[in-house]
């Protein structure tokens, strides 16, 4: 399977192996409505897929790394490396900046990324967002805390330095999914799910959600990002597709730290029979996406309608 490069909280991958066989088989067109990193629109089999979410900022990344020759993305990558004077293990070693592996490449690369950071924001301020400023972003990201994605209130990239660099794993996984996104007929779409247009969708095509968990913590989910409204407007939005006879799937979960959806719980319960919520498995020891609360008392689950 293809793992998406981008460490996307929330993000599906370790799940792959349980909600893939759950998937309809080769739907003709697939709709992966709240992408985020992409990691299951990556592995499913379709005739064409949609990526839509609504940080533009990802999708525009995103579309960046679609249309670069491959070698051109690895290039300007470690030409911006260099450029700001960040670290690069893989090549020179711990030692060699005067680091090492438990205490991580924070304060080394402290100065570099943060200038590397006000420089993206400023070119995003001044309307310079191109496909190198795309790429800055990139980087950006594999030198944050937890290689996450954040931006605040003014839309400028907030994360302070992580610990790790550009290593030969994240160079794998880049390659990768450049490959796979050039393999595939898919299209990068930055629309609210509200307006995205299911008129022609049908039988043969699968729309799959994955929203911000309404009762769960996540950076995604600060400050109202997603609330009650949009839980039953995205609950409303399925059963029009369900009455369209386009079959779905949604991500979420039904109780958490001792806290239930009743929203979810109650919409299943009046569609009962329409609705199949499937038990999902999860290994928090073994995950690093923290953020989303999946602990041995969250109850993660797949609803499908068919």
């Amino acid at each position: 399977m293809i793992q998406s490069p981008l460490n996307y909280t929330g993000g599906k991958y370790k799940l792959l192996p349980q909600i893939l066989p759950l998937f309809p088989p080769h739907p003709r067109l697939f709709v992966d409505l709240f992408c985020g990193g992409c990691n299951v629109g990556l592995n499913v089999p379709s005739d064409r897929v949609i990526y839509n979410d609504l940080n533009r900022e990802l999708l525009g990344l995103y579309e960046t790394l679609k249309e670069l020759e491959a070698q051109t993305i690895l290039r300007r990558v470690y030409e911006i490396i260099g450029e700001y004077g960040l670290s690069l293990v893989s090549r020179y070693g711990y030692s060699y900046y005067g680091c090492d592996s438990s205490r991580g490449l924070g304060n080394y690369n402290r100065e570099g990324y943060l200038r590397l950071r006000e420089d993206y924001n400023r070119l995003r301020r001044e309307g310079l967002y191109d496909s190198c400023s795309r790429i800055m972003l990139y980087v950006l990201i594999v030198y944050s805390f937890n290689n996450q994605i954040r931006f605040n209130a003014r839309g400028e990239f907030n994360l302070p330095v992580g610990k790790r660099d550009f290593n030969r794993r994240m160079e794998e996984k880049l390659m990768a999914f450049l490959a796979r996104i050039r393999q595939q007929d898919c299209a990068f779409t930055c629309q609210d799910f509200r307006t995205f247009d299911t008129s022609a969708l049908t039988g043969r095509d699968f729309v799959y959600a994955d929203p911000p968990y309404l009762i769960t913590c996540a950076t995604y989910n600060e400050k109202g990002g997603w609330n009650e409204e949009l839980e039953r407007e995205l609950l409303a939005f399925l059963d029009r597709l369900h009455a369209q006879g386009v079959p779905f799937a949604l991500s979420n979960v039904l109780r958490s730290k001792g806290r239930e959806n009743g929203i979810l719980l109650q919409w299943l319960e009046d569609r009962r029979g329409l609705y199949r919520p499937v038990p999902l498995r999860y290994s928090y020891a073994n995950s690093n996406y923290q953020t989303k609360d999946r602990t041995s008392s969250s109850e993660e689950v797949l609803i499908v309608n068919y």
